[in-house]
């Protein structure tokens, strides 16, 4: 066993067997029969079956699980696949598990033959439904909801539903032209150039056509290692919903995206019509240093240093990204079209480039009190550098710094859709709002328990505090929102929260091959593995329960089913024993509670928030829409009509003002776009009715 992969994890009887077998094969043989493909799932599910911490039998069950999931994923709509099609894939049903094991991914091949048949038909029918006008006083409707569809029995059946579809994709630019003219008419516009129903009927039609066209082109260009990788998930998956396989181009982003770093050029770019074209140079970023790129410049070539430049017209996005991005200290050579259509080829030597907007800022609020706020989006950290790598804890005491400068009497920090991260840095974060002490408890698969404490005495803010959450607060936002309502240190406003309890850890794929695969499989990736689950220091689990706030406030998805309960496969809520901690006595929260239920009831805001999940819950569940034109447009006039009453939530409060502080646009002078993004940001803030009712509860404090 050992000759084939070195430091392999522990694998079935069965799948030991198989590799015995193998063993006793010619390499020539060993070779053919080991696909990349093979060794992936071999590694996976070794790495699963030996560190998941709720490992999973591979049997009849397990399969139909995979099965449900995979199929529900490839064709949610239930827009590509017949029924006969899906009672083809059924007969594979129980047998995806042996299949895995002897490496025979019969079911695996005919579905991508099957889908990638269906996407060639389904393209055809989309032409030829726009190469002509629609019927638009049919009493059709159309479902929006995959959930609540079943797969056609017949072709004509399976046209008849793209018709309704197309319909309904072209009501939609329909009524947003006739909306445009009304409103022009109203106004008397003379400058607003009208059009014919018939005008706008073609446009609408060649715009959805173009549309359509490009989600196919996307839907081609879908490659094998993709295809394979949602195959992987399916299984993964099953497991748990935050167990996955990441290949080794995914591997990379998630790094990025967690460090909130990448190396490159410094460029923003976006995709105008199909040409990759700068639309910002990120000041003091390579770019910016070179000086020749320009924002409007469109990027045709790239080369690799000297290499030969490759054209990137016909690239995805993301693809030719990638090939500008690269390591610190390496040249690019890109060849762009200038506005006034000269070529040029510029040389840039790549480095790291900061992605500031996913890093903690902060504002200086002002209510009856000087208040400090911070917003933190992620709980980030840089796994691969030092020194000078940005760290979420690191960067909240650089901004409790800042802001006590000016005299803050109290200290908002917002977690509202922060999704989590670095369990580590949401440790060191909690420790700076008390002095020492457990502040999660995190349980592995074989029943131990891991304390986890801040060891360090300094407290940075030891002033009122409150943390703000929503149903999107994830993770080590539960964390650090469970640990200071445990502690009494602070007081939890908002919503509950998602309800994700467990904690994941890769496990590299490439450490367990040996020389002989590097041709074979060479970067087979990653698996991301639920391998422990982590506890409130009072013992309860926030697993799909999460954190209920201690001042509730009206949420417009109040009356919706949302967070890890909704997922696919989610591990149960169970509890341990308490950790020894002592509690914090300052805090009155009946008192806080009751006063800013007081407040909610008189204020004209959370009375339309309460409103909005009213309606936000019906349009959940009414997910039929008319494709007659006049019903259409009659049910969006209903939506923007009830729609409107909803922008005074983003009106300016009375008495509360907000602002950046004078170091940061200081830093921020030379990038005026740059601050004229914080400006915008510092205004929406002041205009948050639950920013507003949170400084009025820590006023109280």
């Amino acid at each position: 066993m050992r000759k084939v992969f070195k430091k392999l994890p522990k694998l079935s009887n069965k799948v030991i067997g198989l590799v015995c077998v193998l063993l006793l094969s010619s390499f020539s043989i060993y070779k053919y029969v080991f696909d990349r493909n093979d060794v992936i799932f071999e590694l996976m599910l070794g790495s699963l079956n030996q560190n998941h911490y709720a490992p999973q039998k591979l049997d009849d069950a397990f399969s139909e699980k995979v099965f449900d999931l995979y199929l529900k994923r490839m064709d949610y709509s239930k827009k590509f696949l017949l029924q006969n099609d899906y009672d083809e894939l059924l007969k594979y049903r129980k047998e995806i598990d042996d299949q895995i094991i002897t490496q025979n991914h019969s079911f695996y091949k005919r579905s991508v033959e099957i889908i990638n048949q269906r996407i060639k038909e389904k393209e055809n029918w989309s032409k030829e439904i726009l190469a002509q006008p629609l019927n638009y006083k049919t009493n059709d409707e159309y479902e929006t909801d995959g959930e609540k569809t079943k797969y056609s029995k017949t072709e004509d059946e399976l046209k008849n539903e793209w018709r309704k579809m197309i319909t309904y994709q072209v009501l939609n630019r329909i009524d947003d032209e006739l909306t445009k003219q009304e409103k022009a008419k109203e106004k008397n516009d003379t400058a607003f150039k009208f059009k014919t129903f018939d005008s706008i009927e073609v446009d609408a039609r060649r715009k959805t056509l173009k549309s359509n066209q490009e989600w196919f082109k996307r839907l081609y260009k879908i490659k094998p290692r993709e295809r394979f990788g949602a195959f992987a998930n399916s299984v993964a998956n099953i497991f748990d919903p935050h167990t996955e396989y990441f290949a080794p181009v995914d591997k990379k982003k998630f790094d990025q995206s967690m460090s909130g770093q990448f190396e490159g050029i410094g460029a923003r770019l976006q995709s105008k019509d199909n040409v990759l074209t700068v639309s910002e140079i990120i000041v003091g970023s390579p770019s910016y240093k070179q000086g020749e790129l320009k924002a409007g410049d469109a990027i045709i070539k790239v080369a690799q240093g000297n290499g030969e430049a490759v054209d990137i017209s016909n690239m995805e996005m993301d693809d030719a990204i990638e090939l500008i991005k690269g390591k610190k200290g390496t040249p690019v050579v890109l060849t762009v079209k200038k506005p006034d259509n000269t070529t040029k080829e510029i040389k840039i030597i790549r480095d790291v480039i900061e992605m500031e907007e996913t890093y903690a800022k902060s504002v200086l609020l002002e209510n009856k009190n000087k208040i400090g706020y911070i917003y933190l989006p992620s709980f980030y950290t840089d796994f691969t550098r030092s020194g000078t790598a940005h760290h979420c804890s690191k960067d909240m005491r650089l901004e409790i710094e800042k802001l006590k400068k000016q005299g803050i009497k109290s200290l908002i920090v917002d977690l509202r859709d922060n999704g989590g991260g670095s369990l580590q840095e949401v440790v060191e974060m909690a420790g700076l709002f008390f002095n020492k002490g457990p502040v999660v408890q995190v349980r592995s698969k074989n029943n131990y328990v891991n304390i986890m404490e801040d060891r360090n005495p300094d407290v940075v803010w030891d002033g009122p505090l409150a943390i703000m959450i929503n149903h999107n607060s994830a993770s080590a936002s539960e964390i650090l929102a469970a640990a200071m309502q445990d502690y009494k240190r602070g007081v939890i406003v908002g919503t509950p929260s998602f309800g994700k309890g467990t904690v994941q850890s890769f496990v590299g794929l490439d450490q367990f091959l040996i020389p002989q695969l590097d041709s074979l499989a060479p970067h087979v990736g990653s698996v991301k593995i639920t391998q422990q689950k982590f506890y409130r220091i009072n013992g309860g689990a926030t697993q799909l329960k999460g954190v209920t706030p201690d001042v509730l406030l009206p949420d417009p998805y109040e009356l919706i089913e949302l967070g890890e309960k909704e997922m696919d496969n989610p591990m149960p809520w169970d509890e341990i024993k308490k950790a020894n901690y002592t509690e914090f006595n300052s805090i009155n929260y009946s008192n806080l509670l009751k006063n800013s239920t007081a407040r909610v009831k008189k204020s004209d805001q959370f009375k339309l928030i309460n409103d909005q999940s009213k309606e936000i819950k019906s349009k959940k569940d009414d997910t039929k829409y008319s494709v007659n034109l006049e019903k259409y447009r009659l049910e969006m006039k209903q939506f923007r009509d009830q729609n409107k009453k909803y922008d005074d939530l983003r009106k300016d409060i009375k008495n509360f003002t907000g602002s950046l502080l004078e170091e940061d646009k200081f830093k921020s002078a030379a990038d005026t776009a740059k601050l004229g993004r914080e400006n915008r940001w510092a205004k929406s803030i002041i205009k948050d009715v639950y920013i507003h009712e949170t400084t009025n509860i820590l006023n109280e404090l």
